[in-house]
This record gives C-alpha cells, structure tokens and sequence, in this order.
C-alpha cells in the first residue's frame, strides 16, 4: 500500500522519504509546491548546501541508493481538489504530513505573513483529514510533525500529549492546552487539536508527533551523495537556533547569546528525527496504534550557553576561533527556564539516541567549512532588522 509524504521537498520531509523508501518495497509518494524555496528567497537568503532540483533528487535516489519506489507530485495542499485526487488516486495506508511555513519570525512580520501561515497550515491538514473521511479512508494512518512549542514553557514538567485536570474532587485526562508563543506555533497547536478531533469523529488512526528544535546536515541517505543533500537554513527567519550560531561562528562573528542564556530548549537530531517518523511510518498495521497518540521528539533539553559552548569548543576543531558573548535579552522570557519535558513514548519508539548534540554539531560544521562562501555572502541575513526591512 502506499505511503503519502508530504513537504518532501524539505529539510526533514526529504531525508524522511528516503530513509521510509530504504526500508519498504511500497510506493513512497511525494508531494510538495516548493513554497520553502521561495520563502527563504523572499527573506532574501539562501540554503547554505546547494538543493538539488527533484528530477536530481530522484534520479540520485535511484543510482546510489538504489530506491526505485519514489515518486513525486507537485501540488498545493490548501486546494481541496488537488487533496481529494491525491487521495483518491493513491488511496494511501499512511500519510505522514510534514508539510507546513515552519518558521515563527517568518509568520510575526506582519499581518499578512501570519494569515499566510496560518491558512496554509491549518487548511493543509484539514484537507488531508477531510479527504481521508471523503475518500473512505479512515484506516489510514495519519502522521504528523507538530511541534514542542505548543507546551510553550511552563513552570512544570511538560507531559508527552495530555494533562490531569481536577475540579470540584474529580479527575480526568484532557488535551494540554495551547500555550504556543507564535502565529507559527499556534497553527500547530490548532493543527494538534483537529488531528484528536478526526480520530474522535471519523475514527483515523492519529499520531501527533510534537517535533523539537531539529540540528544536523546529515542522515544515513544523505551522506551517500551531494545531490540527496537536504536544505540547511541559517538566516534568522528560517534558521534555527543552533544553525545560526554555527554559520555566525564559520562567518567569524561571535555567537550571540541572549541574556544569561540558560534557558533550555528541546532538541532532536535530523537523524533522530528521521527515524522517528520512518518507524512510524512503517509500523505494522496490527501493531501501530489505533488510537490518538502523542509522541514528544525530543532527545534532551539544552540550555542555550551550553549550545553555545559546545560549538565554541567544536569550532576549535576547525580552526575556527569561536567567541561566546552575552547580550541583553531583548525578548521577554525566563532566562534560567529549566525545561523538563517527558519523552518515553518518543524513547520507546526509537530506542537509542542516535546522534548526540556534540555530533550534530560536527556535521554542521563539516558542511559549512565546505560551503562558507555562501554563508559569508549572506552573513547580514543573521540579522532580523535587515531581514524585515528587505521582506518588505
């Protein structure tokens, strides 16, 4: 039966479909419209690693790896037509949904980008879960990528999904409530809500695989050849915390760190992460859930210095002279937040961590050296005042 993986275009939907196509003989079919070129684009920057167009990717795919059971298709997900032929014409045993606008500074320019954000995402997934409905198929099992962010950072160990209320002497289990920081992550939050919504009205199979801060360049595929790279942001917009500082560091800028910086944050490896959503994916139908369940991709939380020191301390093996500085924190936000955030579900489900964060970081590193002229030629793009003056 087919698999359905959408945003295959990405940084973690294309080493996903990869790692899934490696270790099934069933039709992988890949869906994306290429919107994340074009954001990043607009914010005037550019993947660190040169993407290689689709036709490449496949073509790659089938002379290294071997994977003949790829296909693609290009196609806008907030069309319901284009969901509904998809569906219809595929009818897929798994959908693993990583389509989504990722990027919280990108939806918090202005109002037009939050509509933006908003609308893509949350209708992407209403029309897969609708479509499923339609289509009669509701024994399909629905996969998707939300986010850690939707717990945003309470004083309290974060459960992996649900919560106990109590009121008036009883008790029950109900849904964590939304506490997303951002138009971005609150679409995740709704998205999260509507996925536990379709398992209760239509009876699909959900998993609601609240992903981390993902690090890293590589997975076990992507190695193999340039032309099955994945993309690797690093402007402010797209790129996350730990990228940036790793391109700031190859550019010979200092990593600028917040405040104290002691805040953690939940990470996951694009190694880890892949694997994650590849088991998934592949489950046996008799043995993944039949339910709605919530999976924490997390691997640990680390504080930002720490973030910060280690890629000081793992530039140095790079000849790079990497500085760590203190700024003043210009966010609103507990700088010495020790986030605990419960993962066993997540543990369970891949065993052993398969990239540490000092790992990662050496990956990172061995892809910037190669690649540093890029990341010099677009080293104003660290700076979200630049970066909102030229999105205008």
């Amino acid at each position: 039966m087919p698999i359905l993986l959408t945003g295959a275009d990405g940084y973690v939907g294309w080493p996903t479909a990869l790692r899934i196509a490696d270790r099934t003989d069933d039709r992988v079919v890949m869906v994306d419209d290429f919107s994340r070129r074009g954001w990043v684009e607009e914010v005037g920057s550019v993947s660190a690693t040169p993407v290689a167009d689709i036709d490449t990717r496949l073509t790659a795919a089938r002379e290294v790896l071997g994977l003949q059971n790829l296909s693609f298709v290009q196609g806008d997900l907030t069309e319901k037509s284009f969901v509904d032929e998809l569906l219809t014409v595929h009818e897929p045993d798994t959908v693993v949904h990583v389509a989504a606008q990722p990027s919280a500074p990108y939806s918090q320019i202005n109002g037009e980008r939050a509509n933006y954000t908003q609308h893509n995402n949350m209708q992407s997934t209403r029309n897969l879960l609708w479509g499923l409905e339609e289509a009669g198929l509701t024994d399909t099992h629905f996969i998707e990528t939300t986010t850690t962010g939707v717990y945003g950072a309470p004083n309290f160990p974060i459960p992996e999904g649900g919560a106990t209320m109590e009121n008036g002497g009883e008790r029950d289990e109900v849904p964590f409530p939304a506490m997303a920081g951002s138009w971005y992550h609150l679409t995740k939050a709704h998205d999260a809500a509507n996925v536990r919504l379709a398992h209760s009205q239509f009876g699909i199979p959900t998993s609601d695989v609240r992903t981390a801060i993902v690090y890293g360049t590589e997975t076990e595929e992507t190695r193999e050849d340039d032309r099955l790279k994945t993309r690797f942001d690093f402007d402010y917009y797209f790129g996350t915390v730990t990228h940036r500082f790793c391109a700031q560091a190859v550019a010979g800028y200092p990593v600028t760190v917040y405040g104290k910086g002691e805040q953690r944050k939940p990470f996951v490896s694009l190694e880890d992460a892949v694997e994650g959503l590849a088991r998934l994916a592949l489950a046996d139908p008799d043995d993944r859930p039949g339910d709605h369940v919530v999976y924490n991709q997390v691997t640990r939380a680390i504080s930002i210095v720490e973030v910060a020191e280690t890629i000081a301390e793992t530039g140095a093996d790079f000849d790079l002279d990497v500085d760590v500085e203190h700024f003043e924190n210009p966010r609103d936000e507990d700088e010495t937040h020790k986030m605990v955030i419960e993962h066993d579900r997540y543990d369970d489900l891949i065993g052993e961590q398969r990239q540490s964060f000092s790992e990662g970081v050496t990956d990172i590193f061995e892809t910037l050296v190669r690649h540093r002229e890029t990341v010099t030629a677009y080293e104003d793009r660290f700076l979200p005042s630049v970066l909102a003056d030229g999105a205008e």
